[in-house]
């Protein structure tokens, strides 16, 4: 049974990723299990300098989900070149720098960087606030996803995934953005935006008031994403939202995605990924499919 798969040219052994922001750099989960075992790390969320987050309280569950501000809590991207980069390399799995800035000049400082050290592949995170220009995310406006696209993609040497935002009119015309901008692959979906408040205080639970929502509860709008975006681009997609099981993985896999991100269901289990990785296996057992890569885009849709 063949489980490779190959992304703008990086092969992984395993359509297993682990999201951005649920697992670390790996230190915590290679307790559990040797982190080769998956085909990826897509690390937290990088700024160019440290950033400590945001005050607390930064997370809580939600039905069926949590709801996270953290504030992308990191230690910046010289101090994971450094120290982060050196464990990662002791194990199999392909690492993933995913990049987070305020303004083009972040994200194209940190490309430049990350793309002459040792990572294979780099994630620009666009659900960040442009503070150039009001704090509205980079993501929300095609004409700025195309711009940012091209901008990085000018210092970016390894393959570059777009990481797009859901909370938009039309992920489709953010995801041909990207593609024209010279996107190599694209990740879908980060969190919807949420809250949660508390009636007895009559105060937000979250400091930040307002949070990302993810876990189970927002599958099926990743699912129909993941299915449009297909359907409007040629590049190879990485989905995510809610999968916590093999079977939401092969519906994520049929629906367009050639590699599959497990986020929340990492706090939950931390044998996550691998059982997901089985999940799939065990389904192409059953119904005699000898590569995983058969699987994407695979979805029967009648005709009218």
């Amino acid at each position: 049974m063949d489980m490779k798969i190959n992304i703008a040219g990086v092969e992984l052994d395993n359509p297993i990723i682990a999201a951005s922001g649920t697992y670390g750099f790996g230190h915590e989960y290679n307790e559990f299990y040797d982190i080769s075992e998956i085909g990826a790390i897509s690390v937290k969320g990088l700024t160019k300098s440290p950033r400590a987050g945001n005050p607390p309280p930064r997370i809580t569950e939600t039905i069926g989900g949590i709801l996270n501000s953290v504030g992308l809590q990191n230690p910046g991207v010289d101090a994971f070149i450094k120290e982060e980069i050196p464990f990662l390399r002791k194990h199999r799995c392909k690492i993933i720098a995913n990049m987070a800035g305020n303004t083009f000049e972040d994200y194209c400082e940190m490309a430049e960087k990350l793309s002459a050290a040792d990572v294979d592949m780099l994630e620009m995170n666009i659900s960040c606030p442009n503070v150039k220009a009001g704090g509205a995310a980079f993501g929300t406006n095609p004409d700025t996803v195309l711009a940012i696209t091209k901008a990085v993609r000018t210092y970016a040497k390894k393959p570059l995934i777009v990481k797009l935002s859901p909370n938009v009119a039309d992920i489709t015309e953010t995801a041909k953005a990207a593609e024209a901008g010279g996107a190599d692959a694209l990740s879908l979906i980060n969190t919807l935006t949420g809250m949660a408040i508390d009636i007895n205080t009559r105060r937000p639970i979250l400091a930040n008031v307002v949070g990302g929502l993810s876990g189970p509860c927002v599958k099926p709008v990743a699912l129909r994403m993941v299915y449009q975006v297909h359907q409007a681009v040629k590049l190879p997609i990485i989905g995510m939202g809610g999968i916590s099981n093999g079977d939401d993985a092969v519906e994520f896999l049929l629906a367009g995605s050639t590699a599959i991100s497990v986020g929340t269901a990492n706090f939950t289990d931390p044998y996550a990924c691998l059982k997901i990785r089985d999940g799939i296996k065990t389904y192409m057992e059953k119904h005699q499919i000898k590569t995983v890569r058969e699987l994407t885009g695979g979805l029967i849709v009648e005709s009218k």
